[in-house]
């Protein structure tokens, strides 16, 4: 008998047969990941009830050396979640892991296993008056031991910071299969090496989170959005600058989007109106969280919406009237990648330079790709406030997109992650690296950057049996961007 069968036999016999999956219909949606980009096999799908039966799985899993892939939503971007296609893995869905352990209202956290969807902690949040800012399109169906794997961003960062900010401790099952009880919520703790960042963001390379502290925050009052029409990134730039010195704190929302982008959602999503007559090369939306009222945060927008108009700054803009105009400026924001989707394969990237640096990138980036690939569209939308663009590129108009793909991929990548890497900035800001970007990370990063990161990887996991193949290659593929 193999490794892998005793080891389902003793999975079954811990997990129940219910909850070991090996038909090849049951274990379909755990094989594929969301963009359809990836698709692997594995000897099972494995479904644990709590934190120490994920230690008991990932014992087993030692024993016999089985690789163990863990995996959330299975709503990531980058292909983390995904086993190889060698049949050897086995998947460990956290998803059973759903509940919220408790909510410290004086403390102002929150303690839930891993496999509780992002959008139940909102609603817990403000069912005891608090507000939990992480917020994704996937919240209905990300896990927030996912959001922390990859260290998930999304539309708060600028006030909120991403997960890592959220996060005051962990419960992680190591990869010989103890449980690291690190469930303290403490906003000090001078002790040492901070095991906790390791973790986040590690994507189950150096173990499985199953349960986290995560901090609350008080509810607002009021919530204004608005809009603005632009004439550049880098007016984009002073009136970000203008926003945070108006409004400070209370900005908790200033995103960038192109005008191709806006052009893309109405072509699409025809009931989607853009509210101003004419285009703007750029729009920007910001959006105020208040303490005080709802007329205290209109009136301070209005007085920067009147001073930016004054100094030119801004070339038209609009504060939403109602809870419905201001649902309607975010759905034209997060109908963008939608948009694309229906208008064909593209090229995505997901990156973050600092956000001085926006505008030049976006200039120069631009430039170099029309010269590379003659009509491409540029669909440039992002975090404008923390520096993450999602910088994509679109197939000329009329163009197979599937062919355009085939031929421009490879080069568009290593043009865009160059000036990233010129710019002093990261190939993935918000979206991981997993199987997808793991080599071009190893090629960007300094050699000691690699070298400490091999290291780390090897003193946790010297078996290799966390997710092998995302992150971190044990030995890198290429050399170092930065090689001597």
């Amino acid at each position: 008998m193999t490794a892998s069968h005793t080891f389902i036999d003793a999975c079954t016999e811990l997990l129940g047969a219910t909850h070991v999956l090996t038909d090849a219909h049951d274990t379909e949606p755990y094989l594929v990941d969301w963009r359809k980009r990836y698709r692997g096999s594995a000897c099972a799908v494995l479904l644990p009830a709590d934190t120490a039966q994920v230690a008991a799985v990932v014992r087993l899993a030692r024993a016999r050396r089985i690789a163990l892939v863990p995996q959330g939503g299975n709503t990531g971007l980058a292909g983390g979640a995904t086993p190889d296609a060698s049949g050897a893995q086995a998947v460990v869905s956290l998803k059973r892991l759903d509940r919220i352990r408790g909510v410290d209202p004086h403390n102002d956290t929150i303690t839930v296993e891993a496999g509780v969807v992002l959008a139940d902690i909102q609603a817990r949040a403000a069912s005891e008056q608090r507000l939990f800012p992480l917020s994704l399109a996937a919240e209905g169906s990300c896990t927030i031991g996912g959001n922390l794997s990859t260290n998930a961003g999304g539309t708060g960062v600028l006030r909120y910071g991403n997960t890592h900010e959220l996060c005051l401790g962990l419960e992680v099952v190591t990869p010989q299969g103890e449980i690291w009880d690190g469930l303290r919520g403490l906003r000090k703790d001078n002790t040492g090496y901070d095991l906790r960042d390791l973790f986040i963001g590690a994507e189950g390379t150096l173990g499985i989170i199953t349960a986290a502290v995560m901090k609350l925050h008080p509810a607002p009052v009021a919530k204004v959005t608005a809009l603005a029409g632009l004439a550049s990134p880098h007016a984009a730039l002073d009136f970000l600058s203008m926003a945070q010195r108006y409004a400070g704190a209370l900005l908790t929302g200033f995103e960038l989007m192109s005008d191709f982008s806006m052009r893309l959602v109405g072509r699409h999503f025809p009931q989607l109106r853009y509210p101003f007559g004419e285009p703007h090369a750029q729009t920007v939306l910001l959006e105020l969280s208040d303490s005080e009222s709802d007329a205290h945060a209109r009136a301070l927008f209005e007085r920067l919406m009147e001073k930016a108009l004054e100094k030119g700054i801004v070339e038209n803009a609009m504060v939403a009237e109602s809870l419905a105009q201001s649902q309607a400026f975010w759905d034209l924001r997060e109908h963008i990648s939608l948009a694309q989707a229906e208008e064909g394969l593209n090229i995505k990237h997901d990156i973050a330079v600092p956000i001085s640096s926006i505008g030049r990138f976006i200039d120069e980036t631009d430039a170099i790709i029309a010269k590379a690939a003659p009509g491409a569209r540029m669909v440039t939308f992002g975090h404008l406030g923390d520096g993450n663009l999602h910088y994509n590129v679109q197939a000329p108009e009329g163009v197979d997109a599937r062919r355009f793909l085939t031929e421009f991929q490879t080069p568009v990548n290593a043009l865009v992650y160059d000036q990233v890497h010129r710019h002093r900035g990261s190939i993935s800001a918000e979206h991981g690296l997993g199987q997808l970007k793991v080599d071009e990370a190893m090629h960007y990063k300094s050699p000691v950057e690699v070298r400490l990161m091999q290291a780390i990887k090897a003193a946790l996991d010297p078996d290799n049996l966390m997710n092998p193949g995302k992150v971190v290659r044990r030995s890198a593929t290429s050399p170092p961007k930065n090689a001597a």
